[in-house]
């Protein structure tokens, strides 16, 4: 491996954080055990590709390109100065996750720039969100397929946030997600391949969750979400976020990109809902959203 001694190998190797190294024309020519373990890919999937083949097919939050365009490592390298960003990259299995990321100009014993490398590492809340998870995994709550909260603990969550609604008023929102198209994915590739679909979406959303909100299989390909402490504007902006990340999830099918997108309907709370109204009115405005040609959202 160009320029590394074995010591820097092994310390690299050790750390907690992920992190690879590309040389000046950004081919990876280092990737450690976090990042194997972080991403789902190996050292042998990535080492001698180049960040800008899109394996890590790094995203911003507006779903801006970053591996193609504004890359942190193509910066670092340009403009001789650390990077920072968080981004959603993509895991080998499909899903999103959110990171920070950190580029630093890489040189040689002259001083001159070699390459960059970056480190990268789980955001903390996802962290506590899936030692939740964990905890759930031990009562019974979570969906056998999805590993997210099942329909019995999304309703229970559903009913106590309409109870501190009442008791403190607590605004929150209820949010219907269906995904498009389903049915023509089980017919066309098979259900293992819409099971594997299912999986990757849950992951994408419960890797970007935050605080007391959840997001729960209802059924089939249905997932019912509420979110805490909010008003319109920032439901209008946790939801297209989701849409996004969904719009930005690949399945890959034996070389085959496979990529997916969901519609949404969402409500606030009102002081005259209880849990059937406040489905039944999310409902409606999933299928607004369906009317309006999928991949999108409507609110209520």
């Amino acid at each position: 491996m160009e320029n590394l001694t074995m010591n820097m190998k092994a310390v690299l190797n050790n750390l907690y954080d992920a992190v690879y190294i590309v040389d000046t024309n950004r081919k990876m020519i280092y990737w450690n055990k976090a990042a194997e373990d972080l991403t789902g890919y190996s050292s042998s999937d990535v080492i001698g590709s180049h960040c800008f083949d899109n394996i890590l097919n790094h995203i911003d939050s507006n779903g801006t390109q970053l591996c193609k365009n504004c890359c942190p490592l193509m910066a670092a390298i340009k403009d001789d100065e650390i990077k920072e960003a968080n981004v959603f990259f993509h895991h080998k299995n499909g899903h999103r996750i959110p990171i920070f990321v950190k580029a630093f100009p890489y040189k040689d014993s002259n001083g001159v720039i070699i390459g960059a490398i970056e480190i990268f590492s789980e955001i903390s809340e996802r962290k506590q969100i899936l030692e939740k998870i964990k905890n759930l995994s031990q009562l019974a709550m979570l969906d056998e397929l999805t590993k997210i909260p099942n329909r019995r603990y999304t309703e229970n969550v559903i009913k106590i946030k309409l109870n501190e609604y009442s008791l403190n008023k607590i605004n929150f929102a209820l949010v219907f997600i269906d995904i498009d198209n389903f049915k023509h994915i089980n017919d066309n590739y098979g259900h293992d391949v819409g099971d594997m679909v299912l999986k990757a979406i849950s992951k994408t959303f419960l890797n970007n969750l935050s605080g007391d909100d959840v997001i729960g299989r209802w059924g089939g390909d249905e997932f019912l979400a509420a979110f805490s402490g909010i008003e319109e504007e920032g439901l209008k902006m946790v939801t297209e976020k989701l849409r996004m990340l969904v719009e930005n999830t690949v399945v890959d099918i034996k070389g085959e990109h496979l990529k997916v997108t969901i519609s949404i309907g969402a409500v606030l709370v009102t002081p005259e809902d209880d849990l059937s109204t406040l489905i039944k009115k999310s409902d409606t405005l999933l299928y607004k959203s369906k009317k309006n040609g999928k991949n999108c959202i409507s609110i209520g």
